[in-house]
C-alpha cells in the first residue's frame, strides 16, 4: 500500500506557534499552485512503483482556503496521474472558519471521507492568544456541520501547555471534545520552535512557559479522560475510537511508502527520502520546466536504524527487538538491548516478550529516551 500527501502552503494568518511552511494567499497564486501540483503528479506518477494508493491526505497550511473549484481541479489532477480507486481514507485539513454545509457536501462529492479540523482549544482567550481566527462556538458549529453533511470520520486537534492555560481550562476543552465525541483526537504539547512568533515572545520575556509539572498533569489528565471515554492511545499524541486510527499518519510511523506533492512536501519510497523545495516560487518554476523538483537522500544503515527507533517508539506497538536484529544486525541489536534495559528497570519503558514500548511515565520523557537509544 502507499499514500499521497499534498501540501497546501497558504494561510489567512499565521498562528504564533506554527513553523510549517506557509505564506499569505495572494490573488492568483493559489490557481497557479494548483496547476503546479497537477503537473508534479504527472511527472512523478511512477514514484510509488506500482503500490496501490490507499490513503490521500491534503494538509497545510490551510487547505480549506481552496475554493471548491480549485480543490476539484486538484483532485481531478491526482486521479489523472494515479489510480485512486482503492483509496480507503481521503483526508482534508480544515479551519473551522472555512466550514459550511455546501463546502462539506462538495468534499463528499470529491470522495473525501475524513476531515481533520484544527480546533486547538475550546477556550476563547486561549484561541485569541494562539492567533486563531475562530472562537469556540464556531468550532462546535463547524464540527456539527461536517457531521450533518455526510462526513462522520472527523479528527480534531487540541493543544495543552498554552501560557495562561490551567488544569481547569484544559479540562473544559477536553470535556467539550468528549461531548462532541469525534472519531479521532490529536493532542499536542505547545512547542516553542525557533523562527515562530511564539519563540520570539518567549525570548523577549513577554510570556512564560507552563511549568513541566503542570504539563505532566495536563498530559495525565488528557490520557485519563480520553481513555475513560473509550479512546485508544495508539501514538504519543494521537487517540482514536476503536477502528478509527489515522491510516495515513500511521503509514509514516510504519515506514509505508508515500509521495509528497507541493512545496516543502516530503516523500519516502525504497529506503530513500525526497524533499521538495520550501519555496513556492522555486517549486512552481521547477515544475514549469517539466521536471521533478524533489531531491533524494538515501539513508545509511545507521540513519535507518535511528529513524526506526524514533518512529516505532512513537506508537503503542513499540519496537520488536527481534525484528530490529533481523533488519539491522547484531551490533545495533546489542546496543539497543544494552540501553533499553536501563529504561525498563526505571519504569520508563515496558517489555512484553521481545517488544518494547514507552510507559505512560516514559512518554513525557520520550525525546530523551529516543536520543539515548539512537546509535549515533
Amino acid at each position: 500500500m502507499a499514500g499521497i500527501y499534498v501540501h497546501i502552503p497558504f494561510c489567512k494568518k499565521k498562528c504564533i506557534y506554527c513553523d510549517f511552511y506557509s505564506i499569505a494567499a495572494k490573488p492568483g497564486i493559489i490557481d497557479e499552485y494548483v496547476g503546479a501540483v497537477c503537473r508534479e503528479a504527472i511527472v512523478r506518477g511512477g514514484a510509488l512503483q506500482g503500490e496501490a494508493v490507499r490513503t490521500v491526505y491534503i494538509g497545510g497550511g490551510t487547505p480549506s482556503l481552496l475554493s471548491v473549484g480549485q480543490l476539484s481541479r486538484m483532485v481531478d489532477g491526482l486521479r489523472s496521474a494515479f489510480d485512486l480507486s482503492a483509496v480507503e481514507e481521503f483526508t482534508i485539513e480544515v479551519n473551522p472558519d472555512d466550514v459550511s454545509g455546501e463546502v462539506v457536501r462538495a468534499y463528499v462529492d470529491l470522495g473525501i471521507n475524513r476531515v481533520s479540523m484544527g480546533v486547538q482549544s475550546f477556550i476563547d482567550s486561549e484561541l485569541r492568544f494562539l492567533n486563531r481566527r475562530h472562537d469556540a462556538m464556531r468550532a462546535v458549529d463547524a464540527y456539527e456541520s461536517i457531521i450533518s453533511n455526510g462526513i462522520s470520520n472527523v479528527s480534531i486537534d487540541l493543544i495543552y501547555g498554552i501560557p495562561g492555560q490551567t488544569l481547569q481550562s484544559w479540562r473544559q476543552s477536553l470535556d467539550m471534545a468528549m461531548r462532541l465525541r469525534p472519531s479521532h483526537i490529536s493532542c499536542y504539547s505547545l512547542s516553542y520552535e525557533e523562527g515562530t512568533r511564539l519563540y520570539r515572545m518567549l525570548r523577549s520575556h513577554l510570556i512564560q512557559e507552563v511549568g513541566d509539572e503542570t504539563c505532566v498533569k495536563m498530559y495525565e489528565l488528557m490520557a485519563r479522560v480520553l481513555e475513560d471515554n473509550g479512546y485508544e492511545h495508539y501514538e504519543i499524541s494521537n487517540f482514536a475510537l476503536p477502528g478509527q486510527y489515522s491510516r495515513h499518519n500511521s503509514s509514516y510511523w510504519d515506514k509505508t511508502p508515500y509521495l509528497g506533492l507541493g512545496a516543502s512536501a516530503h516523500s519516502y519510497a525504497g529506503g530513500v527520502r525526497y524533499y521538495n523545495p520550501d519555496s513556492i516560487k522555486s517549486y512552481i518554476d521547477g515544475i514549469a520546466c517539466g521536471k521533478a523538483v524533489a531531491v533524494g537522500e538515501e539513508l545509511s544503515l545507521c540513519e535507518r536504524y535511528d529513524e526506526e527507533v524514533m518512529l516505532r517508539l512513537r506508537t503503542s506497538k513499540g519496537i520488536d527487538a527481534g525484528a530490529l536484529r533481523g533488519a539491522y544486525g547484531i551490533p545495533f541489536y546489542d546496543y539497543f538491548m544494552s540501553v533499553v534495559k536501563r529504561f525498563v528497570d526505571s519504569g520508563l519503558m515496558e517489555c512484553d516478550g521481545s517488544r518494547y514500548r514507552l510507559s505512560r511515565k516514559g512518554v513525557m520523557l520520550s525525546d530523551m529516551i529516543m536520543r539515548e537509544l539512537m546509535y549515533v
